[in-house]
């Protein structure tokens, strides 16, 4: 173990233990689940930043969200950090025979295609005979649109997909319809749960779409985000350097100054 890794569990410990950081102690695996969420996106955004120095930093604060966990497990006597490492390390060779048994050659498909092969067999072998589903293990604290992709995969390796991506398109355009109908139901008291559900059902279709074409979903909408909120604040510099409330105009006006800033990119 490097000197900095060892320091860091000290530190961890230290602020755990007797005069220790009063907060740090009353953290719970529960209480600080959120906070390793919150440090996991932001390592995504320091990514998209492009900025080394700023992931560097990110994964420290994710490390570090690791080690608190473990701490606490060695605590409860479950389990201390250095197990956790023992376990993705014997994940990792379990996961790569090609490499580390066989030495046989695959290309980056065929690896994927054999990963979720040898996950599908520890799933059944961790559960009882006949017992275990495909869809099991995939977190329900994942992002929506990510759990979408993930529960199509699983899905999809038990051949239950559309053959080609054509077939997924016209199912996002039958689920379009059916919010489209449901939006027109008259009785109001059914309307809302309707379109409730067929939206669901429309944002599942399209996020099927994305992994049929190989597309990450939830990488494609935060890059729509991120371009819809760099227009926005487009079209009201355009309105402030002219004197103008951006939002005291109107739609049609707003309309033309998107496609200034749109232009302008």
């Amino acid at each position: 173990m490097t000197d900095s890794m060892g320091e860091l569990l000290a530190i961890m410990a230290r602020l755990r233990g007797a005069g220790g950081c009063p907060w740090d102690r009353a953290q719970t695996f529960a209480s600080i689940a959120r906070y390793t969420i919150e440090e996991a996106y932001e390592v995504a955004d320091a990514i998209e930043s492009e900025d080394p120095a700023h992931l560097r930093s990110e994964l420290g604060d994710l490390l570090f969200q690791v080690v608190f966990q473990s701490q606490i497990a060695s605590e409860q006597g479950h389990f201390d950090f250095a197990a956790v490492a023992a376990s993705i390390c014997d994940k990792l060779v379990r996961r790569h025979p090609h490499v580390f048994e066989s030495g046989v050659s695959m290309t980056a498909e065929e690896q994927s295609a054999a990963w979720e092969g040898i996950k599908a067999r520890e799933r059944r072998a961790a559960g009882a005979a006949g017992a275990a589903s495909r869809v099991d293990e995939v977190p329900r604290s994942l992002p929506a649109l990510m759990r979408t992709h993930k529960l199509g995969a699983r899905a999809a390796h038990a051949g239950f997909d559309f053959t080609e991506p054509g077939g997924a398109a016209a199912n996002v355009a039958e689920e379009l319809a059916e919010v489209l109908a449901a939006a027109a139901e008259g009785r109001a008291e059914l309307r809302a749960a309707r379109v409730f559900e067929e939206l669901g059902d429309l944002l599942f279709a399209a996020a099927n779409l994305a992994r049929k074409l190989g597309v990450d979903a939830e990488a494609a909408l935060r890059a729509a985000n991120a371009k819809f909120e760099r227009r926005v604040r487009g079209m009201e510099s355009l309105a402030a350097a002219r004197g103008l409330d951006f939002a005291s105009l109107g739609l049609a006006a707003q309309e033309a100054l998107w496609h200034e800033a749109k232009l302008a990119e």
